[in-house]
């Protein structure tokens, strides 16, 4: 979904002025690593657009990615008990 779709939808829900598409992204960043104790690398590979190497690939998508399903599963379970 793009920024602007986001963004509308948060200001049809009444959100407008209050979260952002990327404010999303900054909380999920902080309660990874605070709250479910993630390390910064595997939450970086999981949100970033881009990871920066040698090589200046723009994605690498395969890394870490049975550590990460399960981060993200966590994080699901996380929200679901919110």
């Amino acid at each position: 979904m793009s920024n602007v779709a986001i963004t509308a939808a948060l200001d049809r829900m009444g959100y407008g002025g209050k979260m952002t598409a990327h404010g999303f992204r900054a909380m999920a960043r902080t309660l990874l690593q605070e709250e479910l104790k993630y390390p910064v690398h595997l939450i970086e590979m999981q949100l970033a657009h881009r990871v920066a190497d040698m090589h200046g690939r723009a994605y690498n998508r395969t890394e870490f990615l049975e550590d990460r399903r399960e981060m993200m599963q966590a994080w699901a379970n996380y929200l679901d008990d919110l």
